[in-house]
């Protein structure tokens, strides 16, 4: 039995045991190992290598079929250990095989679903092969068809088309493929076809060559041309034409942990920062003496925290509430993501020249700095967050946000406490205007507090007449106005919940803490709500007390070698 309690699984920390020493050049899976690698544009071998011995594809595979993916936010853990130092290898080694693996969990029958997990289990590669160049995010439109042979007659379905920028499809032993089954438009247009590659006919399989990147330059993202490529009608995941809606189910789950798992980047990133500033003499002492060094640290350490707050509600949601993880998840991708990468772009503000150097102490940086981008764009945008948000906020607004009584439960925010399974068939298209976080808000505000938490209190009463303001707006919104057309003050108004959503999430999770963490410090708290207060410009920088308690943890951990997210675990620096 894999451990199912507690902020990290024990599994996290032995992974971190055996990738070993980041700062230790004779590492192989090292940060010296990992620059050389990413100047051949390779993936590191030795971490491949690693990674199969430690069997990492067990956590993509759910329990019933022999795997450990028993909760997403310990997922999201195990993955950060490899996304800290080298995201290359995360994406590249895993994380495309477990979006592929969700679908089949989602949709799979018992051969199809066997079939995976046995492959994943033997440390192979699923590839997940869904968007085409020419649409990007919008699935509706993928041309690439799987047609039925003349009134199926043989049983088959013949492929054609192209799939470009696919992570591991030239050497993944097997694919999911996103295909048009159905000429007409709408949403039973598309299914979800398996495609086993090593019984595949090579002559109706052509492999093109890899888009250059800027980031990412190790992980193989190839392309492959189909022409009439034969395949049973039985690899069909699911009904057929139900391949969007599998997709919009199944991603929830990617569309939270990897937003989640990227802020191992981050950790890196300020950890870097922190020993350059603390060597750096300006003026006579350390660069950290510098108030405005300080401030930003601290800043980001807030920022670093309320992203994995977040993540770890979001994750959390899938297992609680999987019903109204459509919203959660989004809010997750389009929240988390803009947090790591605005708080990366400080930190190369602070480093300056340093931040771009491919060689010295802080070469790591500029190659984490790379990688982080595609959290903003791959897999899916922030901005198709946007836009399946806003479609859902009036129902919200009107059977939850509106009126309390939608308590959320403890189990939601209480993150060192044990999740009931993962139930990917309890997962739904849109959450029906339920919103239990939100709704929580309602209980909170009027919560009894401490005198000294008065500030607080006050703060999370403003958020209160907020939700109460967007209730009233978003309540009105007719259909019309809810498309991709929709004006950009609509668009608005999914930045603003996303935004008291997240300082909701932040609050219960300082409430739910044990007492003997940090996170039931409120100085986290404050900064989580003073950095995420209303307003067009960079948060400013926060109290003096409040940022001398942050820059005091940040140290600490610093020096005693632990992370800077939520777990505080112990790490191989």
């Amino acid at each position: 039995m894999t451990d199912t309690t507690g902020l990290a699984p024990k599994r996290a920390d032995e992974l971190e045991r055996l990738l070993g020493s980041l700062s230790d050049p004779a590492n192989p899976t090292g940060a010296t190992a990992i620059l050389a690698a990413d100047e051949r544009a390779e993936m590191l071998s030795a971490g491949e290598s690693l990674l199969d011995s430690y069997g990492l594809n067990a956590e993509f595979v759910p329990p019933w079929l022999g795997g450990r993916l028993e909760r997403a936010d310990h997922l999201a853990e195990v993955m950060r250990a490899l996304y800290r130092r080298d995201p290359a290898l995360g994406l590249g080694y895993g994380a495309s095989s477990l979006i592929a693996g969700v679908t089949l969990w989602t949709a799979g029958d018992e051969q199809q679903t066997g079939h995976a997990a046995r492959l994943l289990l033997d440390g192979r590669r699923i590839a997940i092969a869904f968007h085409e160049l020419a649409h990007g995010n919008d699935m509706a439109g993928t041309e690439f068809t799987a047609a039925a042979a003349t009134a199926e007659a043989d049983g088959l379905l013949r492929l054609s088309g192209r799939k470009e920028v696919v992570t591991n499809i030239a050497r993944a032993d097997a694919m999911v493929v996103l295909a048009r089954t159905d000429p007409r438009p709408g949403p039973r247009s598309h299914s979800l076809v398996l495609v086993d590659r090593a019984n595949a006919d090579p002559a109706r399989l052509t492999d093109l060559p890899r888009f250059g990147t800027v980031g990412m330059r190790g992980v193989q993202l190839g392309g492959l041309r189909f022409d009439e490529l034969p395949v049973p009608a039985s690899a069909v995941l699911g009904p057929r034409g139900s391949g969007l809606e599998t997709a919009l189910k199944a991603l929830q789950i990617t569309r939270t942990v990897l937003p989640a798992m990227a802020s191992g980047i981050l950790d890196t990133g300020l950890r870097i920062s922190v020993d350059h500033l603390t060597r750096r003499r300006l003026y006579g002492g350390p660069a950290t003496a510098l108030p405005h060094v300080r401030s930003v640290l601290a800043g980001v350490f807030a920022d670093l925290l309320r992203a994995e707050a977040l993540g770890a509600v979001g994750a959390r949601a899938l297992h609680v509430v999987p019903g109204s993880a459509s919203v959660y998840a989004s809010a997750v991708k389009f929240e988390v993501s803009r947090l790591l990468l605005e708080a990366m772009d400080r930190l190369a503000e602070l480093l300056g020249a340093h931040f771009y150097l491919r060689e010295g102490p802080t070469a790591l940086f500029q190659k984490l700095l790379r990688d982080l981008a595609p959290v903003g764009f791959g897999h899916i945008a922030r901005a198709a967050c946007q836009m399946s948000l806003l479609p859902q906020l009036p129902l919200l607004a009107r059977r939850t946000w509106a009126r309390p009584g939608t308590e959320a439960p403890d189990d939601l925010f209480a993150l060192a406490e044990p999740l009931p399974p993962l139930r990917y068939d309890r997962l739904a298209l849109h959450a029906a205007g339920r919103d239990p976080v939100m709704g929580s808000l309602h209980a909170l505000a009027d919560a009894p507090w401490a005198p000294e938490h008065d500030d607080l209190r006050a703060m999370l009463r403003g958020d209160h007449a907020e939700l109460a303001e967007l209730a009233a707006v978003c309540g009105q919104l007719s259909p019309v106005e809810l498309g991709v057309d929709a004006r950009p003050e609509h668009y608005d108004l999914v930045t603003r919940y996303v935004r008291v959503l997240s300082r909701t999430a932040c609050a219960q999770v300082w409430r739910h803490a044990r007492p003997e963490s940090f996170l039931a410090d409120p100085a986290w708290l404050r900064a989580a709500l003073c950095r995420s207060a209303p307003g067009p410009h960079r948060p400013g920088p926060l109290p003096a007390q409040v940022e001398d308690t942050l820059f005091a943890e940040l140290l600490d951990r610093r020096d005693t070698g632990r992370s800077f997210g939520l777990t505080g675990r112990p790490l191989a620096v």
